[in-house]
């Protein structure tokens, strides 16, 4: 887009491109997200940025109107498997929080300075600046959903000392901590979470979203002990523990009945309503990361329902459900060893080896095995392989790897056919473009084709249901 496109979108306030660049007026000082409510500025006075940490570097606070540090994440990072988007990725799971630019680099395999450098040349901010904006999103959601002291606050979010917090919350919001609690709805006296309870949390995304076909997914694959699904069809509650780099974690995410965020207004879109027991509060970012990573919540549905609807077999579909989600995992190395092993067995995994967290929360009594659990335990066959090559690093299916040769290591082990690998790299991976062996799914498709394979996916399980229906009703 050029700057007049951009500056177009705006004056709509287009919400389809919150969170794919962001707008600073030079007059207020302020950034905002294209959709902001607010009086359209004059087109002198605007500049735009690719990143909110690229305009926060160039001086401006973000807007509490429309507070476009809350945007669902770009969606660009989820197609784009160069250095720049596995980096993305990889600083939105805290890498840089807890390895610094250095371990980041060594993960991307290039040297600091060119991993600067081509962060800047694209984002307009390097790592330290990305994760910074990051830290300060962090530092609001905890100051205004929970009952931390903000000194506590300050660490959990990744800050190293409680001057730096105090210094960025300041640049960012151009208030204090405290301020800013107070500004939470509700203000002084709004119940916020403790550690115990959870953390009450909206995970927000663009355009519609179509939850009842993930939630299906999530409550056919539940793995016992480790999830579960539960309620009345469109408001299910998914529940799960999950380990994280501090600790570990017992998440929930509602169900939203129906297409949510097919209206209208200044903010097409909406959320899923979640909540989150850490045991460490540094993890939250981390955990709400994996979170969007598993029910997709940063997809772009207008690009991909626009491009799968050209074709005569899918517009129908595409139609029937606009806004269709191809999940993917809270746990990569999870998620691949149920992708070979089947539900069955993950439970009987979970039931010999998983480890019991130290509040189980109900149904949820067990941390799924880490792979070197898993390698050690049962080390031979297909299982065994794929275990030691997640825990030695041979494989690596973190945000930030190779997609091409996580696949090419994925088919050097034994046992692992094409569908499995094809089915780790949709699910593990995140990769939204995957062909599977066996249906046919031609290059049109691309680069969506794992969103169309879930379309036809999704049609034969409702043609299959409403088959079974009308059999039971002649019997």
């Amino acid at each position: 887009m050029d700057e007049d496109t951009r500056y177009e979108a705006v004056r709509s306030r287009d919400g389809r491109f919150d969170g794919a660049f962001f707008f600073a007026v030079e007059t207020t000082g302020i950034y905002c997200r294209p959709s902001c409510p607010a009086v359209t500025p004059k087109r002198r006075n605007v500049r735009f940025f690719p990143t909110a940490a690229a305009a926060q570097g160039s001086g401006f606070r973000a807007c509490r109107r429309c507070r476009p540090d809350a945007v669902p994440g770009s969606a660009e990072w989820n197609v784009r498997a160069d250095v720049v988007g596995r980096a993305v990725r990889l600083i939105g799971d805290g890498v840089v929080d807890r390895e610094g630019v250095g371990g980041l680099a060594d993960r991307l395999g290039y040297s600091a300075r060119q991993v600067q450098r081509q962060l800047t040349a694209e984002l307009g901010a390097g790592p330290v600046a990305l994760a910074r904006a990051q830290r300060a999103h962090t530092a609001r959601v905890l100051l205004q959903t929970t009952a931390l002291p903000v000194t506590e606050i300050a660490f959990a979010s990744g800050f190293a000392s409680v001057r730096q917090f105090n210094d960025t919350i300041r640049a960012v919001y151009a208030t204090t901590p405290s301020t800013l609690r107070e500004a939470a709805p509700g203000g002084r006296g709004a119940r916020r979470g403790s550690p115990a309870a959870g953390i009450p949390l909206r995970l927000a995304h663009r355009g519609p979203y179509q939850a009842g076909p993930v939630f299906d997914l999530l409550e056919r694959e539940a793995v016992s002990g480790v999830e579960e699904v539960t309620g009345t069809l469109g408001a299910r509650t998914y529940r799960r523990t999950l380990r994280l780099p501090y600790g570990h974690a017992v998440v929930a995410v509602e169900e939203r009945a129906g297409t949510t965020g097919t209206g209208g207004g200044a903010h097409p879109g909406g959320w899923l309503d979640a909540r989150l027991r850490l045991t460490d509060p540094r993890d939250l970012t981390t955990a709400v990361q994996r979170l969007r990573r598993l029910f997709d919540l940063d997809s772009d549905p207008y690009a991909i329902d626009e491009r799968l609807a050209d074709d005569p077999r899918l517009a129908p579909l595409v139609a029937a459900r606009p806004g269709l989600r191809s999940p993917g995992a809270a746990d990569p190395a999870e998620a691949a060893v149920r992708a070979l092993v089947g539900t069955a067995t993950a439970e009987r995994l979970v039931r010999r080896y998983g480890k019991t967290p130290d509040a189980p929360s109900g149904s949820l009594t067990h941390l799924f095995p880490e792979p070197a659990v898993l390698a050690e335990a049962e080390p031979g066959g297909a299982l065994g392989a794929l275990t030691a090559a997640l825990a030695d690093g041979t494989l690596r299916l973190d945000p930030g790897a190779d997609r091409d040769e996580a696949e090419a290591a994925l088919g050097a082990l034994p046992g692992l056919d094409p569908e499995i690998v094809a089915a780790i790299r949709v699910r593990a991976l995140g990769d939204p473009d995957v062909a599977p062996p066996g249906p046919d799914v031609p290059d049109e498709w691309r680069p969506w084709r794992s969103y169309a394979v879930r379309h036809l996916l999704v049609a034969g399980e409702e043609a299959e249901e409403e088959a079974d229906a009308e059999e039971e009703s002649r019997n």
